[in-house]
């Protein structure tokens, strides 16, 4: 990524995270990085450009705390996974709506679904069920994460209850893919 988009990208993540995405705009992103407002759109195009590469970059972020994570067993890296998206949820709780609700454009993306098909394939789901069980994982955790920080989910009675619920579904997300193995 060139070093002038990561910067306008940067500080756009900063800003929704200061004030809200609502007050993100062109004229906003470019005041941070001492620009205009016109002068963003060689690196980031428009407004609906600059959403796409917050999401490339929120995804970048989450495979560069998860990516690393080599553990041989499938549950230990499912759980890290889902920990790793919930995390990402609390740190950017204005942007990360925007990995649900809109497609992620870079090539950063696409290792999201890569990290799902590998645990599932290494689970022993078969491989026609794994795109679908992929799916159903990535939503769950993505619209989890979006429902907490949003206020979307009726909110367990603290930080600890909610992670105790959470850890309990990613148990349940665990038993779920040992009961499609077994079915197969």
């Amino acid at each position: 990524m060139d070093d002038k988009r990561r910067l306008i990208l940067d500080q756009a993540l900063a800003l929704v995270d200061e004030r809200g995405l609502a007050a993100m705009s062109m004229r906003a992103v470019a005041e941070r990085v001492g620009l205009t407002s016109m002068a963003l759109y060689p690196y980031v195009g428009g407004k609906d450009a600059l959403l796409d590469g917050l999401v490339d970059l929120l995804h970048q972020e989450l495979g560069s705390v998860v990516g690393g994570a080599a553990d041989p067993d499938w549950r230990t890296r499912l759980g890290a996974l889902g920990r790793a998206v919930r995390q990402l949820a609390f740190a950017h709780p204005g942007a990360f709506p925007l990995m649900l609700n809109r497609s992620a454009a870079g090539a950063s993306a696409s290792w999201l679904t890569a990290a799902l098909r590998g645990i599932l394939h290494d689970a022993g789901v078969p491989d026609d069920r794994v795109p679908r069980m992929a799916r159903m994982i990535c939503a769950f955790l993505l619209g989890y994460a979006t429902g907490e920080v949003t206020g979307g989910l009726p909110a367990a009675s603290g930080r600890e209850a909610g992670d105790r619920e959470f850890e309990a579904d990613l148990l349940d997300l665990v038993r779920l893919v040992e009961v499609t193995v077994r079915a197969a």
